[in-house]
């Protein structure tokens, strides 16, 4: 029989395919995965739809929904994987509230959850977090109106019909249940993630007698070894990160992109030095960082245009070139004080930094914790004297950045859940201007406006793959916008994807700045006949 498929537009270079249920979505990742259509980057399946990224230098959005339409569905997929015991400790800050939402008591709401078996449908929104369906139907309660911005790691909790453990300190919506001591990821292992699609599940209770807590790890000596000769940070008031260009086509382990917020300055800080374009260098938000240099080095800072000093080893402050490159001697201490204007700023070192690299990558996700530690007060930075080029002293020119005050234009693309809005949500969405709130992040801007985005109905959206530059909307109408470091899924419609040219510039939008969105097109989506 042939039914159809629709596809949404996600932006500059992504889709969802939108199907019927899980067991279709399931299927045609299996059917894509045994022959990858050719510039295909990641596939993100969940609840019922399947996000497709792709490189637009290697194929276009017509051509892989062409490929995607001939993948046969009627032969679906069977996955089978590990059982595992997870102890929690019944203490969540929504407990009680669930439990009011079921119609049960809390004692019923803890016995009814540690008899359901759960299986692992698929994985996202951070590394090692686990989309787990169940064999009890009742199992489905709406996630807040408003996620925290904080939820601990360990923390067991519902979300629709699903279950699911946080792996690491993340924003989210879910309502909280308990906790597990059990890390959902570690990297030391063969298997960083816990769990994996297929695998089942049994939650026991903790304060139940019979069940033992899990032996705590033993605690990692340190030992007082010598300071490694290299840079040594003599100020950084917020942690600077190690950033390059990210790691894509990690989403089979739930693992986001990451990398610069802005990448074309962290390209030509690299360039300025000599060093290869996608090169780790030093992001630093809101300047206040300093290091002292124990040989003599070259350097360039581009972004955020930070006032750069240098404090000679005899006792001379010097001033160095922004967006250009210059050197240290040993004994020399550099110094960014506060940009006027952008929010982050990259600084570059000749020969690149020695970095440990985490699934290809030395950029540190903030949302997921994955990649190398943030650089504090009394770090060491080791020069990796990798082979460069030669330096060209006019590589670039600064870029005008945005300033807290400012109103700044942002292209953006409808899509994928427009049609979620009401015309009156989506005007207000583009007629007014969003502010920038203190409660932004690597992972994303929480803007508010004085007109919330007005929905249709208060349907649950179930939970599905989000795109860097995602414009998504919280059941309070007031828009989450999408960082690097975003959630692989998450499970609030998204009304629109900021343009991929304009997501340097989200990048540096400071807080108290002010956004307004220009719709480029209108939302076009596409249904697809298909044979299953």
């Amino acid at each position: 029989m042939a039914e159809g498929l629709r596809f949404l537009p996600a932006g500059s270079d992504a889709f969802l395919v939108e199907l019927d249920d899980l067991a279709t979505t399931l299927t045609l990742l299996d059917g894509l995965l045994a022959h990858r259509p050719d510039g295909t980057v990641d596939l993100v399946p969940a609840a019922r739809t399947l996000l497709v990224r792709f490189d637009p230098l290697l194929t276009d959005r017509a051509e892989l929904i062409n490929n995607i339409s001939r993948v046969d569905l009627s032969v679906r997929s069977k996955r089978h994987g590990e059982t595992f015991e997870i102890p929690v400790t019944y203490d969540g800050a929504d407990l009680n509230e669930v439990a009011d939402m079921l119609g049960w008591t809390v004692d019923e709401l803890i016995r009814r959850h540690t008899q359901t078996t759960f299986t692992v449908a698929f994985t996202g929104f951070a590394p090692g977090f686990a989309y787990m369906k169940c064999d009890d139907p009742a199992f489905d309660v709406p996630r807040r109106k408003s996620p925290r911005v904080r939820i601990p790691a360990g923390s067991v909790a519902l979300g629709g019909k699903f279950n699911g453990i946080y792996p690491s300190d993340s924003p989210g919506g879910w309502q909280l249940l308990g906790r597990t001591p059990l890390k959902m990821w570690d990297t030391s292992r063969p298997r960083a993630a816990l769990l994996a699609p297929g695998d089942r599940v049994r939650f026991r209770d903790m304060a139940a007698k019979g069940v033992s807590s899990p032996t705590p790890a033993a605690p990692e000596l340190k030992t007082e070894g010598v300071r490694p000769a290299g840079l040594l940070v003599t100020r950084s008031d917020s942690p600077a990160l190690y950033q390059d260009l990210g790691r894509p086509g990690r989403a089979d382990q739930g693992v986001s992109e990451s990398g610069a917020l802005d990448r074309c300055s962290l390209m030509q800080a690299n360039l300025c030095v000599g060093n290869r374009r996608e090169a780790a260098a030093i992001e630093i938000t809101f300047g206040g960082f300093a290091l002292k240099a124990d040989r003599p080095v070259t350097l360039a800072v581009t972004g955020a245009p930070a006032q750069i000093a240098i404090r000679s080893a005899d006792g001379r402050s010097l001033s160095a070139p922004f967006g250009r490159p210059f050197s240290l001697d040993a004994g020399d201490e550099l110094v960014l004080d506060h940009p006027p204007e952008g929010v982050r700023s990259y600084l570059a070192l000749r020969g690149g930094f020695e970095i440990k690299s985490v699934l290809g990558s030395a950029s540190r996700d903030t949302l997921a914790k994955v990649g190398p530690a943030p650089i504090i007060s009394g770090d060491t930075l080791v020069p990796a004297n990798e082979p460069t080029t030669a330096v060209d002293p006019f590589q670039t020119t600064p870029k005008k950045q945005p300033k807290t005050g400012d109103t700044v234009m942002l292209s953006v693309l409808l899509g994928p859940r427009t049609d979620w809005f009401t015309k009156e949500g989506v005007e207000a969405l583009l007629d007014q201007e969003w502010q920038v709130t203190a409660e932004s992040s690597r992972v994303g801007m929480r803007l508010a406006g004085a007109q919330p985005l007005a929905r249709r109905d208060a349907e649950e959206l179930p939970s599905e793959g989000t795109t860097l530059g995602a414009i998504q909307v919280p059941h309070n109408g007031q828009p989450v916008l999408f960082l690097a470091d975003h959630p692989l899924t998450g499970g609030y419609p998204v009304i629109g994807v900021v343009a991929r040219h304009h997501l340097d510039l989200a990048g540096q939008i400071p807080i108290g700045a002010s956004i307004r969105f220009n719709a480029i097109g209108a939302f076009d989506p596409l249904v697809r006949r298909t044979h299953r």
